[in-house]
């Protein structure tokens, strides 16, 4: 294991200024430049701090004396709060795992993504797992995933080398365009948002994928003016699909699949404000089966999520990588199933 001598070494400066750098002493500065190798040379030798990590990376704690109990979850604070479909993701991890007496601390991305702070909050707070949520950087889970065991959720972790808990967004849209394929509809549009920083790259998105192969599929004309790039804003939604009504109302989508119900209510409120009928005129499909669906008018037809089961599994799934039962970097893909109703149901003939 590397010490920081060996730190010292490889960058070329002394034992005390790799030390002050990562304790962050600020008693005496060091030029951005220096700081930045000396972090570099951590990730790269994968040199750990203190005792503490050195326990966690050689899985020698034990649940009587040096546990403490401690998964981090990383998400934007106001995710539970102000999503429902995160809030029972979080109820689900919560729920699990205070069950086993382990308790759930919240970290943001930038305690993360701060080199001053990733080490503290990893290290000193003595987290022995993290449930992604929020999208960190490549580099920061290898380096972290060193130190202690992660599980990610949602779609920006699909394809990691790593834990991952989720559904399979592709398929979930497939069956979407197949069952408006299966009552009538030809003209289907898309709203949804991309998976970049500014979720502007809609093409590389799962459920976006998942429409243009069951449109090819169907046979299919996919028109890029029926289709809504809403970055996941609730009021983009609306206000792009409020654009495509007035823009040409003689030439709409008769039904529109949207990659989560928010943004399907959204877009809703638009196309009743311009006096047209859901499903009469343009019918909707969402996708997550959060509680409000049930009550927007018409009640909208969606693809149910198992939400509290993925965070139900992916609290186990951390629990058992910190006792040592799990090794390997697991994926679980849980299943979905299409709810109908009235915002679907009449077909356009």
């Amino acid at each position: 294991m590397a010490r920081l001598k060996d730190i010292a070494e490889y960058v070329g400066v002394s034992i005390s200024t790799v030390s002050r750098v990562i304790q962050n002493d600020q008693t005496r500065n060091v030029n951005q430049e220096t700081k930045s190798k000396i972090w570099q040379a951590v990730k790269e030798l994968g040199y750990i701090p203190n005792q503490h990590a050195r326990n966690l990376v050689n899985n020698k704690q034990t649940k009587t004396n040096t546990r403490t109990m401690k998964i981090g979850w990383v998400a934007n604070p106001k995710s539970a709060e102000i999503n429902p479909y995160f809030a029972s993701i979080y109820t689900g991890i919560r729920d699990t795992l205070t069950k086993q007496d382990y308790t759930l601390v919240s970290i943001t991305k930038d305690e993360l993504e701060n080199e001053a702070l990733l080490l503290e909050t990893i290290h000193d707070l003595g987290i022995e797992g993290l449930l992604l949520i929020d999208r960190i950087d490549d580099r920061l889970i290898d380096y972290i995933r060193q130190t202690i065991p992660l599980v990610g959720l949602d779609f920006f972790y699909t394809d990691k080398n790593m834990a991952v808990v989720d559904y399979h967004r592709e398929a979930a849209i497939k069956r979407v365009v197949q069952h408006f394929v299966s009552q009538g509809h030809r003209e289907i549009g898309f709203i949804g948002g991309g998976v970049n920083e500014t979720f502007e790259d809609l093409h590389a998105e799962y459920r976006f994928k998942g429409y243009q192969t069951a449109m090819e599929e169907a046979g299919l004309t996919i028109r890029p003016d029926w289709v809504i790039n809403t970055k996941w804003k609730m009021e983009n939604s609306y206000e792009k699909m409020n654009q495509l009504v007035k823009r040409d109302l003689a030439n709409l989508p008769t039904a529109m699949v949207c990659a989560s119900d928010m943004m399907a209510i959204a877009a809703m409120r638009a196309v009743v404000e311009n006096n047209l009928r859901i499903p009469g005129d343009i019918a909707f499909f969402g996708v997550d089966n959060i509680e409000m669906g049930k009550y927007s008018s018409p009640p909208l037809s969606t693809v149910d999520i198992p939400k509290y089961e993925m965070g139900k599994m992916a609290a186990k799934t951390i629990m058992e990588m910190v006792e040592g039962k799990v090794t390997l970097p697991i994926k679980l893909i849980l299943p979905f199933e299409l709810v109908l109703r009235e915002s679907s149901s009449i077909i356009r003939t």
